[in-house]
């Protein structure tokens, strides 16, 4: 009696597929097994990848501790595990090993408009032409990242509001800052940063990312229209 085919991954449900799974519903839906699929991609002929790091689980008693504490040589008793494959895990063990052991980062708040300039001073202290960034904070006003979002010439870095504000949303922020530079020294907003700050902060409301501040920094000092009252 021939035996039935086995299943590659393409045909099983969506939700069955590790990569997929993970992109539907987060890593944290995915057993153990599932995660080292990911990994090593691809089973052997007898059993799916899932089936055989099933096998490779099963034998550690499912303690990523215990895989964790195998040899190469150990993993490649395994049909279908190679030496590559076998590296593989052991590196991402050791990934999560060392992760464990890492202090937290810690994410500096914004507070106040001076807290802005000097998260960007080391950036911008010494440009010679003028650069729009933005900053992206979370809850607690703590930095999630910055992104520079135009680069222009002495006297303007035109900036595309749909971009910083997909960017936003990526980034998950619950609110976010403009910063960019005069060269020529003169913290005075133009008619030009009104216009993009006042566009910039309706834009914000409508996605529900709020618009903090908009600082134009100089060598000497900054210029912020929150402490000014123009937000």
């Amino acid at each position: 009696m021939q035996k039935p085919d086995k299943l590659n991954l393409k045909q099983w449900a969506i939700e069955d597929r590790p990569r997929e799974k993970m992109k539907q519903m987060g890593a944290k839906a995915l057993t153990n097994a599932e995660l080292l699929a990911i990994l090593i991609h691809t089973g052997n002929t007898e059993d799916s990848v899932v089936a055989l790091t099933q096998k490779v689980m099963a034998s550690c008693r499912n303690s990523l501790s215990e895989l964790g504490k195998l040899s190469v040589g150990e993993l490649c008793s395994f049909k279908g595990i190679g030496e590559a494959k076998a590296i593989s895990i052991l590196a991402a063990c050791e990934l999560g090993r060392r992760r464990k052991e890492e202090e937290p980062v810690k994410r500096l708040q914004i507070r106040t408009s001076r807290d802005i300039f000097d998260y960007f001073y080391p950036v911008m202290a010494d440009l010679q032409v003028e650069e729009c960034h933005v900053l992206f904070v979370n809850q607690s006003a703590k930095v999630l990242d910055s992104m520079r979002i135009s680069q222009g010439g002495l006297s303007s870095a035109p900036v595309d509001i749909r971009c910083v504000l997909r960017a936003g949303l990526e980034h998950r922020a619950t609110a976010m800052a403009l910063c960019h530079n005069h060269p020529s020294g003169t913290a005075l907003p133009s008619r030009q940063d009104d216009e993009l700050t006042r566009s910039m902060a309706q834009a914000c409301r409508i996605v529900d990312i709020p618009l903090l501040d908009h600082v134009i920094f100089t060598e000497n000092g900054y210029y912020s229209y929150a402490d000014k009252g123009r937000l």
